[in-house]
């Protein structure tokens, strides 16, 4: 065998070829493992294809193991698959694929592993090495995809035209493994996408955010999201990513190309996380500023309130895109609320009522709210990103104090709101919600300390003032 394969591997490859030989059918692996092994990064599943019935080989396969495997099969796919210790290993009969214009959902009918090597999406994914028993280990390159590989680029078996045009999501593919491998995509191939950007809408949008999610987890997403930018396909289904970009100048004041600097945020923040809702934080914390922009005479362009207005635009977002509206979605509008507040700690005297604040809200978040705001420091300017960088060190040394010192992150007011309608007598109202805001901006900003007997005479004052006496 060409590849480097480990001795389970291996043991399974050589049962899989066995058992094809007792079938009478020829099988290979192909795609993602062989690519994998080669370039050398780890893998976790192969794909099997055979000339003749996949679910079968998967099958027959599973019984030779004692206890038999478990095999989930797709008849309408043609497809089964089973794991064993582990590693996930797939089946599927080798097929030939013809498409109509207006639907991504192919004619299948059996074919050869050439006619199934021929409508893979690329030379790199379409190297397939021999399973059988009498040329067990032969690589199969009819489209010298070992080659590129070697120079490193993206190139499709059949014309790109035909190949985006026939399945449009193998443009987001493309230019996902362009980001995660390092590779190029050679002028025609960028082309071709950029002249079938428009074929995306028939792809459901679930599996673009699956490819755009894979690319936001790449090492560096800002060489995707640019190449997304760049082709036009972001602005096909994410086009308030896109409106970012641009930079308007008047009476000789101009602002910053928010796009490009939201791509460095991100791969700042993806240097220190790897939490895809931290880099969808990274991605949307500007996201506000097209809304926002104004320009004020005499001084220049202000973003005025673009934190709140992002945050307002997240949940949107997250439905347009299928994201989850869950916690998930609350966390990444939340960093986006208060993404402008440990930088804005940087450049006033900190008081003690403005750390408790910033602990109060961001509570669990805070760490990775400080790596949003660390990533948010870019300029061209290395001293005033290092002045920034200083300042913000001695934030974190600030809220380390003060949460060492009041446990205000987890806290909850020592008196709550069922506590002021007990002692007043009162139902769920407007007067029990303001008393106890009260008492909890109080302790905030130090009025008073966080106890029970000051927050209660506190809490008396203020309900007297409201026309207020204690029932108990």
């Amino acid at each position: 065998m060409d590849i480097q394969c480990t001795d389970e591997e291996l043991n399974l490859f050589e049962r899989i070829g066995k058992v094809a030989t007792q079938l009478n059918v020829h099988c290979y692996l192909i795609g993602g493992f062989v690519r994998d092994k080669i370039i050398g990064r780890p893998t976790k599943d192969a794909d099997i294809v055979c000339t003749g019935d996949g679910i079968a080989l998967a099958h027959a396969v599973a019984q030779t193991y004692k206890p038999a495997l478990n095999v989930s099969f797709f008849k309408n796919f043609g497809t089964a698959q089973f794991k064993v210790n582990g590693f996930d290993v797939e089946f599927v009969g080798a097929r030939k694929e013809s498409y109509r214009s207006e639907s991504r959902k192919p004619e299948v009918t059996e074919g050869t592993i050439e006619d199934d090597q021929l409508r893979r999406d690329f030379t790199i994914n379409a190297l397939a090495i021999s399973l059988n028993e009498n040329d067990f280990g032969k690589l199969s390159d009819p489209f010298n995809g070992l080659e590129d590989i070697k120079s490193g680029i993206i190139r499709t078996p059949l014309e790109p035209g035909v190949t985006f045009s026939d399945d449009p999501l193998r443009m987001m593919r493309c230019i996902r493994f362009a980001a995660q491998l390092s590779f190029t995509i050679p002028d025609n191939i960028f082309n071709a996408i950029t002249q079938n950007k428009h074929r995306l809408k028939i792809i459901s949008q679930e599996r673009i955010t699956d490819e755009f999610n894979k690319i936001m987890m790449t090492a560096k997403p800002s060489v995707g999201l640019n190449l997304l930018f760049k082709s036009g396909l972001l602005k096909e289904f994410f086009p308030q990513f896109t409106d970012l970009c641009g930079v308007e100048i008047i009476e000789g004041l101009g602002h910053k190309d928010n796009f490009y600097h939201t791509l460095q945020v991100i791969d700042n923040a993806a240097a220190q996380s790897n939490d895809l809702w931290l880099r969808w934080a990274a991605l949307l914390h500007d996201i506000g500023k097209p809304a926002t922009k104004r320009f004020e005479e005499g001084h220049g362009w202000t973003f005025h309130g673009h934190e709140a207005v992002g945050e307002k635009m997240t949940p949107r977002i997250f439905k347009q895109l299928k994201l989850p509206q869950n916690e998930k979605m609350k966390y990444v509008a939340k960093l986006v609320l208060l993404h402008l507040r440990p930088i804005s700690l940087t450049k006033e005297n900190i008081t003690d009522s403005a750390i408790r604040r910033l602990l109060f809200d961001a509570g669990d978040d805070l760490e990775d709210l400080m790596i949003l705001c660390e990533s948010d420091i870019t300029s061209k300017n290395k001293l005033k990103v290092k002045r920034y960088l200083e300042n913000f060190e001695i934030v974190k040394e600030r809220l380390k104090e003060v949460e060492e010192k009041d446990k205000i992150r987890h806290w909850q007011p020592p008196i709550d709101g069922a506590d002021i309608m007990k002692i007043f007598n009162l139902p769920p109202s407007r007067e029990v919600g303001a008393i106890k805001t009260a008492v909890r901006e109080a302790i905030l900003d130090g009025i008073i300390p966080n106890d029970y007997d000051a927050a209660y005479t506190f809490m008396i004052d203020i309900a007297s003032g409201m026309g207020l006496k204690p029932a108990i």
